[in-house]
Order: structure tokens, then C-alpha cells, then sequence
């Protein structure tokens, strides 16, 4: 019997578990983050950055704003919504300039309704791809930020 080599899997299970933890580590950061300035929030009574989010949807017109507005508000999806007046809007479709009047929706809501907020106004919106953005709310009034709580929980 001679000397064996020792065996190459311990080395190899063992660089795969680091691999496996830098990757668990780095998905779960992001969570983590939240999960601690939300702690932070409570108990300081502060605004948590980013819980809330103003949403922007074009409409072709007043009307159509007014019912996809409404919507929103009867289905809790926001606190509130701003019907901005008509403007001018230039954008390319199917490879063509076009030119139209629109009018613009301001949505408040918290940033854990988008995706549902997004969906509700895909499947009422006429047009074919709705224009909808949205961007976090870097800060805001704590009282304010209540009542977009208080509005859009579930009873």
C-alpha cells in the first residue's frame, strides 16, 4: 500500500459552498436592507425611503383619465390622483413620429402596489402599451405617508 493523494472533493465541495454563500449573501442583501430601515422606521417614527411611489400614466383624453383614475381609488391602488391638464406628446410608434394630446395621471401609492397598480391599468388602459413610470419617493411627510397607508391597506 503507498501513500494515496488526498481526495480533490472536499476542495471542490468546499469552493462551491463559498461560491453558494457569496451568491445567497448578495440575493439576500437587498431583503435584509429593506427589512432593516423598515425596523429603523417603526421605531423611530420616521419616513422609510422608497415605501411609497408616485406613478405617471398618460391617457388619450379627460374622460378616460377620470375613469382609469376612479379605478385606482375604488380599488384602493393609491391614495390619491392628480388629473393634470392636456399636453402636447411626441413619441415614435411602430417606427413613425407621432403627435397627440394627452393627459397625465399622478398616482400616489405605495411602491408595494405597483405591480398590482401596473396590471389593473394595463388591462382598462385603450392603448395598446400604456405609458406608465414610476419612481420611489426619496422623502415625504411622515402624516402624509400614513394616509397613503391607511388608504391603500387591505380591510
Amino acid at each position: 500500500m503507498g501513500c494515496q493523494a488526498p481526495s480533490q472533493n472536499w476542495l471542490r465541495s468546499g469552493w462551491m459552498t463559498a461560491v453558494l454563500v457569496m451568491v445567497g449573501s448578495s440575493l439576500l442583501y437587498p431583503i435584509l436592507w429593506s427589512i432593516f430601515w423598515q425596523v429603523y422606521g417603526i421605531i423611530t417614527g420616521s419616513y422609510i425611503s422608497g415605501s411609497h411611489s408616485v406613478a405617471f400614466i398618460n391617457c388619450p383624453n379627460e374622460q378616460i383619465a377620470r375613469e382609469i383614475a376612479r379605478g385606482i381609488l375604488e380599488k384602493k391602488l393609491a391614495a390619491s390622483v392628480n388629473i393634470m391638464p392636456k399636453s402636447s406628446s411626441l413619441y415614435i410608434w411602430k417606427g413613425e413620429i407621432e403627435e397627440s394630446s394627452e393627459v397625465l395621471l399622478v398616482v400616489k401609492t405605495r411602491t408595494a402596489k405597483l405591480h398590482e397598480l401596473s396590471g389593473y391599468v394595463r388591462f382598462v388602459h385603450p392603448f395598446e402599451a400604456p405609458d406608465f413610470m414610476s419612481v420611489p419617493i426619496d422623502r415625504e411627510n411622515l402624516e402624509y405617508s400614513k394616509y397613503i397607508d391607511k388608504v391603500t391597506a387591505r380591510n
